[in-house]
């Protein structure tokens, strides 16, 4: 033992480890998930250190995604509700229980992006003597970055961006949390980047897809697989307040060429909408004359002003989550140019951000500057500019790309369509007895390749609506390495991954990362072999919500039992109806399900009771 210790000191000096770097779970990722894995595993006793490459924390919420996407909120609940309650704290304790501030903040699903940075701080505050946080700290996916040792990894290399210097760090468990999945692609965890064709999984939307904005298939689909990545762009924090507002400046870089197309869709009135359908080159041409007299577009599904660019949803203190217009040509979205993102060099995506900060500046200055657009459409595309309160170290513009979808995984489970679409008109999805969170958003894409001559919309932009699903935790698990976890970059197709990739999941899954390292951790086994019950049990205790039932919130004092007794089969519906009569055919369901008939009159004895009396003797 003692020559063990000494071998292991030796190794850590040769790496350059000090015992002040070693933590019992490093997480590389300062976004929502990476936070989120932090702070859970400080809940079980934990140290741990979280590399985040830019000096902010946060990732997109803290970056413009002001707007949470999903789309039924009370499915995804725990750590990710604390972080919507607090949001919605912070404005009552400020402005006022009856404020337009509190309206507007939506329940703490709206927010300006300086107030959720305030609150992810906080919540990391609490958990100082657990959690340290370390900025300017950039892991390159380089095979001589990472240390291995019988299937697991001991260490890290990371370049300390302050001053150039390399750092290493020692963990039990590794969390990638980057958007990227650079951590995971250095272990040699096998991924996949580009769209699975349609034939492969099935799945709507697969693979080259052309379709009416939305969901209304278009000639040119032709479902084949391909190396292309949805789009980036950055989710801006709008206003038109004059007294907290900044016009977009025109970059040095800009180049005209790349707006002109938006001269005539302004005139005429294109778009992407399913109602161009029904349009007529006469009815566009009648736009056209339309708009010359002064008046704004009347033209089916198509916008005005700055909403033509850009979709705009309101935050609180007059402010809007800008994001890309989806019925639009053009947009922030900067299609195919982005498609080397996930696999290359922080040289190159550097680049391509500061790339993708001048086209996004130069679009909002041409549709305020350019002459050939009509006057009244740029007076008011003028009356919006950029938050000046917000980003004040970045020129009043977002730090981090809005990086939808990096490397995604081949983990223990692989996550498609399938698995967020019910198997039957109003049945939920498949059901993993496994999971870890619930979640809710549709099959999202954005657009793959730039405007095309003939085409209704762009390539790749689809939306099919979903069910309330369950995430198992094979998807953060790889199936290679014994002590990484995989939150943020998780295991799925493209469409599969398309819905897991909102902040909301992301969180529940950080937050399973968290309590999966500290299980792992105790019991010292690999992530793949961690207490499934244990693990439940824990993020229930911090009212995750595992299985979704709409009459149910983590506060009912029965809400323990739905979970344990849903996720085994025992309550299909989408309603738990624990204090309804049980009646006799679910008697018999139950009766099979657990091997024994319990006490019980049919048509008299509660649901509740009956389940109460199996889940003990279950417990037992």
């Amino acid at each position: 033992m003692k020559r063990f210790h000494i071998l292991t000191v030796l190794l850590m000096l040769s790496w350059g480890i000090s015992a002040q770097n070693h933590f019992d779970v490093v997480v590389v990722g300062g976004n929502p998930g990476g936070i989120m894995a932090a702070i859970a595993a400080a809940r079980q006793g934990k140290t741990s250190v979280i590399l985040e490459r830019t000096r902010h924390i946060g990732g997109l919420p803290v970056n413009g995604l002001g707007a949470t996407d999903i789309a039924t909120r009370e499915a995804t609940t725990g750590l990710f509700m604390e972080f919507t309650t607090r949001i919605k704290q912070y404005y009552a304790d400020r402005y006022g229980e009856h404020s337009q501030q509190l309206k507007d903040c939506s329940d703490g699903f709206h927010f300006e992006p300086y107030v959720a940075a305030s609150v992810y701080q906080d919540m990391l505050n609490e958990h100082k003597d657990k959690i340290t946080v370390l900025l300017m700290r950039q892991f390159d996916a380089e095979n001589q970055n990472i240390s291995f040792r019988n299937g697991r990894i001991e260490s890290i290399c990371i370049l300390n961006r302050e001053n150039g210097e390399k750092e290493t760090y020692r963990g039990d468990v590794f969390i990638d949390a980057t958007y990227e999945g650079d951590l995971g692609a250095a272990a040699g965890v096998p991924f996949r980047v580009g769209r699975e064709s349609k034939a492969e999984f099935g799945e709507p939307g697969a693979g080259r897809t052309y379709e009416y904005w939305k969901s209304l298939p278009a000639s040119g689909s032709t479902g084949e697989s391909d190396n292309a990545v949805q789009a980036y762009n950055y989710r801006l924090c709008l206003t038109n307040d004059p007294d907290n507002r900044v016009l977009f400046p025109k970059p040095a870089s800009y180049n005209r060429d790349e707006y002109v197309s938006l001269i005539e869709d302004v005139w005429t009135g294109r778009n992407t909408q399913r109602a161009m359908l029904k349009v007529t080159d006469e009815m566009m041409e009648e736009n056209r004359r339309h708009i010359a007299a002064g008046n704004q577009t009347k033209l089916p599904g198509d916008s005005w002003g700055i909403r033509k660019l850009s979709s705009m949803v309101k935050l609180p203190n007059q402010k809007t989550d800008g994001n890309n217009q989806h019925a639009a040509f053009i947009s922030t979205d900067l299609p195919e140019e982005n498609w080397p993102w996930p696999t290359s060099s922080w040289e190159w995506r550097d680049k391509f951000a500061k790339r993708l900060k001048d086209y996004t500046l130069g679009l909002f200055w041409f549709a305020q500057n350019d002459p050939e657009l009509p006057e009244h459409f740029r007076k008011a595309m003028l009356e919006w500019g950029l938050a000046k309160d917000e980003y004040q170290d970045n020129e009043y513009f977002p730090r981090q790309v809005y990086v939808r979808e990096g490397r995604r995984f081949e983990g223990v489970y692989f996550f498609t369509a399938k698995d967020a679409l019910p198997v039957a008109p109003d049945k939920r999805p498949p059901l993993h007895a496994n999971s870890v969170t619930a979640s809710h958003y549709a099959l999202d894409s954005h657009a793959a390749r730039k405007r095309e001559t003939g085409r209704v919309h762009l390539d790749g932009f689809i939306s099919y609506p979903t069910a309330v699903y369950t995430v198992p935790l094979g998807v953060i698990l790889p199936r290679n390495v014994d002590n990484l976890l995989l939150p943020v970059p998780v295991s799925g197709s493209h469409i599969g991954f398309s819905t897991l990739r909102m902040e909301p999941c992301w969180m529940a899954l950080g937050q399973a990362a968290g309590i999966a390292a500290s299980l792992a951790i105790d019991d010292k086994v690999a992530v793949q072999d961690v207490d499934m019950p244990k693990l439940q049990e824990l993020l229930i205790d911090q009212k995750a919500t595992l299985i979704y039932f709409r009459d149910l919130r983590p506060e009912d004092p029965d809400f323990r039992l739905a979970q344990y007794m849903g996720l085994r089969g025992y309550l299909p519906g989408w309603d738990a109806n624990l204090q309804g009569a049980v009646d006799e055919d679910t008697l018999q369901e139950w009766s099979a399900l657990c091997g024994f008939k319990p006490r019980a009159v049919p048509g008299k004895t509660s649901r509740l009771e009956v389940l109460t009396g199996i889940y003990k003797r279950l417990r037992q």
